[in-house]
């Protein structure tokens, strides 16, 4: 299974881009996407970036592969990664919603 990471571009160059991953620097091919500018955040696969994200979304992301390693180390207190969803009430889509119950 391949996950993609997202990555924040610190040099660009022609086909390729110098990326950090938390304090690792990766060279990125981004012959797909052009050349990103500096601050850009990549969703990159394999070496090579796919999309270009916005900040929250490349924030969100990187908390939630976080989790995982977490998770998978043992630990179990990640809710700090998920601020966007603790104590948040789930949403029903349009169409679902005559099918809810109302409370008294």
């Amino acid at each position: 299974m391949c996950i993609g990471m997202p990555m924040q571009v610190i040099e660009t160059h022609e086909f390729h881009a110098v990326c950090l991953d938390g304090n690792q620097q990766h060279k990125v091919d981004t012959t797909l996407l052009g050349q990103p500018e500096p601050g850009t955040w990549l969703l990159v696969f394999l070496g090579a970036a796919r999309e270009a994200l916005d900040e929250p979304t490349a924030l969100a992301m990187r908390d939630a592969v976080n989790a995982v390693n977490q998770v998978m180390s043992g630990e179990s207190q990640i809710d700090h990664l998920f601020g966007d969803l603790i104590n948040r009430q789930p949403q029903i889509p349009d169409h679902l919603k005559p099918l809810v119950k109302k409370e008294a």
